[in-house]
Order: structure tokens, then C-alpha cells, then sequence
């Protein structure tokens, strides 16, 4: 068994005392293994939307207004966490790509409603596709079983996270001199 192993570093950790290092190789630090697949992720990911407009806010936006329905844009830009000059801006280049495009909202006037364009919807399925394959690609070390409940504890750890430290502006994630303990 090589010191890498689960099995070791688990191990490792769990028989430190108190105030003593554990001993337990780098494998073993969730920090560590977080930022190794999100950084996998992220390269994967960018690489599949690199030719939507915004690129992974642009996917965002299409699916979430076609898995929610049409939202007006101050909604979806709260929604998704991005400022919404910078929605303005990404709406624009959606739009100009014939991938949403803007409604009166019968409820408002003054109001637009966000609606994906059949261009959009078909686009939308092929990014998913290709988001699928970015995701076999980081993931498929893992059996289908395990990849299900990966993603299951995922969101549950992740949803817990955003419920206690939200982040309000996402915006911010582009910059990289912004701090993340400040978001």
C-alpha cells in the first residue's frame, strides 16, 4: 500500500493527536483535492463553452431560462449572482448571437422577460453534451454509481456552504485581485 493511498492518509489524520502533525501526504487535504479537480473542471469546462457568448454565465443563462421559464432580466442577473450592467451586457451578446432574445412582460411593461430562441435551445443541448463529455473526462476515474453519489454529497456540501456564506456578487470571481474572503 503506497502512502498516497485513502486508506493511509485517512488513517494518517484520524491517529494525529491533538496539536501534532499528522503526517498525512498532501492527497489526503480536502483544500488540496478540491482545487485539483476544480481546476480540472474549470479548463474542461471553459474549453466547451468557449464559443457561447460569456461562456459559462452565457450557458447559465440559457439554462436556467429554459429549466425556470422565462425570468425578467434583474431577476435572472439576482439569481445568478451576476451585476446587472454586466447581465446588460451579456443579454446583448446573447441576443446578437439569435440565442435569447427579449419579451414584454405582460405583467409589467416596462419590464423585459429573458426567452431562449429555438437557436438557443438547440445550443443549449449541444453545450450540455459537451459538458457531459468535460465531466466524463474529469470523473471517470469513477464508476456511474459513484459518480451519483460524488455529485449527490457535492451539492448537499455545497448547498449547506452557499446557505451559510453566500456569494452575492459573482462578478467578483473575474477579478482576480479581489480577495475570496471577502465575497
Amino acid at each position: 500500500m503506497s502512502s498516497s493511498s485513502p486508506e493511509v492518509a485517512t488513517r494518517a489524520t484520524r491517529e494525529a493527536e491533538p496539536g501534532t502533525a499528522s503526517g498525512a501526504p498532501v492527497e489526503s487535504d480536502l483544500g488540496w483535492a478540491l482545487g485539483v479537480v476544480f481546476r480540472r473542471y474549470a479548463k474542461a469546462a471553459a474549453a466547451a463553452l468557449d464559443d457561447i457568448p460569456g461562456g459559462p454565465r452565457g450557458y447559465q443563462v440559457l439554462a436556467t431560462t429554459n429549466s425556470e421559464g422565462p425570468k425578467r432580466q434583474l431577476d435572472l442577473a439576482a439569481l445568478l449572482g451576476v451585476d446587472r450592467t454586466v447581465m446588460t451586457y451579456l443579454l446583448d451578446d446573447l441576443e446578437k448571437a439569435s440565442l435569447v432574445q427579449r419579451q414584454a412582460d405582460p405583467a409589467d411593461r416596462r419590464a423585459r422577460l429573458i426567452v431562449p430562441t429555438e437557436q438557443g435551445l438547440e445550443t443549449l443541448c449541444d453545450l450540455e453534451r459537451r459538458l457531459a463529455t468535460a465531466e466524463q473526462e474529469v470523473l471517470g476515474i469513477l464508476d456511474e454509481s459513484e459518480r451519483s453519489s460524488f455529485r449527490l454529497l457535492l451539492q448537499r456540501v455545497a448547498m449547506r456552504a452557499d446557505a451559510i456564506d453566500p456569494l452575492h456578487n459573482a462578478c467578483v470571481l473575474a477579478d482576480d485581485s479581489v480577495d475570496l474572503a471577502d465575497t
